[in-house]
Parts: C-alpha cells; structure tokens; sequence
C-alpha cells in the first residue's frame, strides 16, 4: 500500500485544525457557543500544538514505508489518535446530531479504517524485487 497520500493527507487535516486551534482559540470556542475562561483557552491551544506536531510528523514520515515493521511506531501513533477521537465523536452524535460532528466523525473513521489498514498489512506485500 503506498502511503504517501495518506500521510500527506492526515498531515495537511492535522496542520488545518492545529493552526485553527492554535492561533482562534476564542473564535472557536465561540462558533461552538462555549464560553470559556483563560485555562480552556490555553487548553485548545496546547491541543493545536500537538496537532501541529503530529502534522509534521506526518509530513516528514510521508515519503517512508509506513505500516508492518515499517515505522511501527508513528502508524500506530496515528490509529490511536484518529480510534479515539472517531469514538468520542462517534459518542457525541449520540447525544446532539450537528453537522459539525457528522462531518468529523466521517472524517476520523474513514481515516481510523485507512491507518488500521496500512499498520496491520504488510506494505510491501505485491512488490516484486
């Protein structure tokens, strides 16, 4: 499986919402009708900067062999992340039905079954050498 679409891909979502999270912290606090004091300020930007560091992560690993044996590590590093918030959004359609979320957790699922793929299948598997 080539994996450099998927990388550059999860890299280009991940530096979207961490530049989002990072630099309009307020503006999206407000778009969710949430009316945050200092610390949830600082919260959603912390999390803007992990997302910018998983972005260049998946930046630099794009042009790599990604799955298997192959950069074990940052492939199950991104099948946990994209698991865990596809479940928490998945939970929270439950709950309220906003197209914001519908979107996500399409989003985050597609990209849970896509990452599951590439860290538990051999990517050279079909290569002749």
């Amino acid at each position: 499986m080539n994996t450099k679409i998927l990388m550059s891909l999860s890299a280009l979502l991940m530096v979207i919402l961490g530049g989002l999270a990072t630099f309009l912290p307020q503006e999206i606090l407000d778009y969710f009708d949430s009316h945050p004091d200092g610390l949830v300020l600082l919260i959603v930007q912390i999390m803007g900067a992990l997302y910018m560091g998983f972005a260049i992560l998946n930046w630099m690993a794009r042009s790599s062999i990604v799955g298997g044996i192959y950069n074990r590590p940052i492939a199950l590093g991104n099948f946990l992340h994209f698991t865990m918030v596809a479940l928490v959004l998945l939970r929270a359609l439950m709950v309220e039905q906003r197209i914001e979320i519908i979107v996500a957790a399409v989003v985050y699922s597609a990209f849970t079954i896509w990452f599951g793929l590439a860290t538990f299948t051999n990517p050279i598997k079909g290569k002749k050498s």
